[in-house]
């Protein structure tokens, strides 16, 4: 799982000024709305008794603890301590992770990782937003979203692998008389994402999506599909198929619940049966390939992505696959990775909590110590654990051997070693 990235986690409309609790990166946020309108998102682990500050309430800007009501202003400060006799303070290490939220496309927007704001990864261009029906425009939209028991990284493969349609989804857009993959470039509009268009040529419709095809009920004779399928960083895919009566194009943003847990939140956008009327069709047909997909890729084993591109054998249509292992990887290489090293060895994790750290954390040093709960990683992991206790115990082996060492050799001999030393 990839820290430092804006994740896609909750559509705009179900935030309100009640706290709800949402999970991202294996992090549980408290997410809710101020009466100004804006949407904060806290780290939801109060730092007195580690209550879930999402089952909670509201005070004006502020949320309000269940357990012993401390309030925490947006910024993740503690700003009220009821049980304080008056004119006590409140200690500086009272406050809570706060993320930075925006609000795009329909979406809230939270960065999870403790940045800079000039150091941050853009949140992805979705330009269809600029022209939906509702504002003149001509695209449609309709979301939904779909629980997988699977990693999102092979979620996010699958969805832009072209060479599954013929046998996953044969039948629906997928062709088993046509499997083969037209060899494609990729192309790479900025260092985040990365896409492949290619013709391919799909079953005739059924039900109401026939009349797409309509007039051309021989394969042989019916055109071409252009589909364009790509991942944008951290988390989302792109399908863009351009079918002859109009666009269809549906974003996901694959939420990592945990490592084998991901909550796909999407939204599909139509150029053709506009109307309100055909809002239903559209989100059956987009949840029947999720169904499709989700009985292969929940059975994918291993369930995490390889990091040895050896692992696992790879073919010329993989190409994009294969570029998202190596940008995944250089990103690991620069610390953005949050995995299994990350949990702490022994029973620590039931009795000590950690959370991604916040930019709070790097932009103010003077609160460098001013944090009860520790940033993932400030721990020793499970690695780094077995390299220290290795260390001990050749420190330990080595004081041991010089001990006999100077037992045998008596007084003088180790008086001289010594000063030698």
């Amino acid at each position: 799982m990839l820290k430092n990235f804006w994740y896609a986690v909750e559509f705009s409309d179900r935030v309100t000024t009640k706290p709800a609790r949402i999970t991202v990166l294996g992090q549980y946020l408290a997410l809710y709305r101020t009466p100004r309108g804006r949407v904060v998102a806290l780290s939801d682990l109060c730092v007195h008794r580690g209550a879930a500050l999402s089952g909670g309430s509201t005070a004006g800007e502020n949320i309000v603890c269940p357990y012993h009501g401390w309030e925490f202003e947006p910024g993740g400060a503690c700003t009220k301590i009821p049980a304080n006799q008056p004119g006590r303070g409140i200690p500086n290490k009272a406050r809570v992770d706060s993320y930075p939220v925006q609000e795009r496309y329909g979406f809230v927007w939270v960065f999870m990782g403790d940045l800079p704001e000039a150091e941050r990864p853009p949140i992805p261009v979705w330009p269809e937003f600029d022209n939906l029906v509702e504002n003149g425009g001509k695209f449609r939209a309709v979301t939904g979203e779909f629980l997988w028991k699977a990693n999102y990284e092979r979620i996010l493969e699958n969805g832009c692998d072209i060479a599954h349609a013929p046998f996953v989804h044969g039948g629906a857009f997928g062709n088993p008389q046509k499997p083969e993959v037209p060899e494609y470039e990729l192309e790479m509009p900025d260092e985040w994402s990365a896409f492949a268009t290619v013709s391919l040529h799909p079953p005739r419709s059924k039900g109401l999506w026939s009349l797409v095809n309509r007039n051309n009920a021989d394969l042989a004779n019916r055109p071409p599909v252009v589909t364009s399928a790509g991942w944008m960083l951290p988390n989302m895919i792109k399908l863009h198929v351009r079918l002859p009566i109009g666009e269809l194009i549906i974003y996901d943003t694959n939420i990592p619940v945990d490592e084998t847990t991901t909550l796909v939140k999407w939204v599909a956008l139509r150029t053709f049966f506009t109307g309100t009327w055909a809002n239903r069709n559209a989100v059956q047909r987009v949840l029947k390939i999720f169904y499709q997909d989700a009985e292969v890729v929940n059975n994918v084993r291993p369930e995490l992505l390889p990091f040895d591109l050896g692992a696992e054998l790879h073919v010329k249509s993989d190409l994009i696959a294969v570029h998202y292992r190596r940008r995944r990887q250089e990103l690991a290489e620069r610390g953005w990775m949050l995995s299994d090293a990350d949990r702490i060895t022994g029973d620590v994790p039931r009795r000590e909590a950690t959370v991604i750290p916040s930019p709070a954390r790097r932009e103010n040093p003077e609160l460098a110590r001013a944090w009860v709960h520790k940033a993932k990683g400030d721990h020793p992991t499970v690695v780094e654990s077995q390299r220290i206790g290795l260390k001990r115990i050749t420190e330990e082996e080595g004081a041991d051997a010089a001990a006999g060492a100077e037992a045998q050799a008596g007084p003088t001999s180790s008086a001289n070693t010594k000063e030698q030393a």
